[in-house]
């Protein structure tokens, strides 16, 4: 098993360059399957929790990458030794790097308008990897709204492997969920702020505060009115149900 259970949730126990080749595998031999893969931080876990919608479609997932410390941390304290920190927008460089010259076609769904054109022409720029087939902002309206088989008849007709969700937890990840029922291809794979990240339209936490798990309070500092809500209930719940859980662990280990 590649996987450990936070909160409840399997959260993939390798690294980053092991999920980067199993994907690249997977595309280059065998057939497709609409897998969906998340980049599942506290956010997500802690919604989780509380949705059983989402925590149903987590579960469905093929692989929950790891996308904050707090998680990994967890997960360390169960077991998974070899468990790093997947964080989406590290992911989504090193897959979009090592496919370059690889058979591997990719697409980009989400983002404002000409945010994700912006990143195909940043990937062909910083990555070399001139395999971004097409590219699609979906418009700002609830998930349940969208024409799902729309979307994936453009997606369909690029003969996409990998299919990129730009959007927001949870709602990407019902978008990737609900368009699977519809497209054909090897992969759609949620990464949040990725996008804004890769064509510089957001900043990056610094490294050292990335790995001492403060990425949140760092983001806090950037958007505080549009995140403030968000983290000062995130933040204590996940420590609550964490310790919670943990005891449970350690009480039937």
């Amino acid at each position: 098993m590649n996987s450990v259970k936070v909160l409840n949730i399997p959260l993939y126990s390798k690294d980053i360059p092991t999920a980067t080749q199993t994907v690249i595998d997977t595309c280059k031999n065998e057939e497709k399957q609409n897998r969906c893969v998340s980049a599942t931080g506290a956010h997500g876990l802690v919604y989780a929790k509380r949705n059983e919608e989402f925590r149903n479609t987590l579960h469905n997932f093929s692989i929950n990458l790891p996308d904050g410390m707090p998680g990994v941390w967890v997960g360390k304290l169960k077991g998974a030794k070899q468990m790093k920190r997947c964080y989406g927008p590290d992911f989504f460089m090193s897959l979009l790097q090592h496919s370059a010259q690889e058979p591997v076609k990719h697409f980009f769904c989400g983002g404002k308008d000409g945010v994700a054109e912006a990143l195909k022409t940043a990937c062909e720029e910083k990555f070399k990897n001139h395999n971004i087939v097409g590219t699609y902002c979906p418009p700002f309206k609830p998930v349940d709204q969208f024409d799902y088989k729309e979307i994936a008849d453009i997606i369909n007709q690029t003969n996409a492997d990998v299919v990129w969700i730009g959007l927001s937890t949870p709602k990407q990840e019902l978008f990737a969920k609900n368009l699977a029922k519809h497209s054909n291809v090897h992969y759609i794979i949620t990464v949040g702020a990725a996008f804004d990240f890769h064509t510089g339209n957001v900043k990056q936490a610094p490294k050292l505060m990335q790995k001492m798990g403060l990425e949140w309070f760092f983001r806090l500092c950037m958007e505080p009115k549009r995140l403030y809500k968000r983290y000062l209930e995130i933040v204590p719940m996940f420590i609550f149900y964490n310790l919670k859980e943990l005891f449970t662990f350690a009480k039937h280990k």
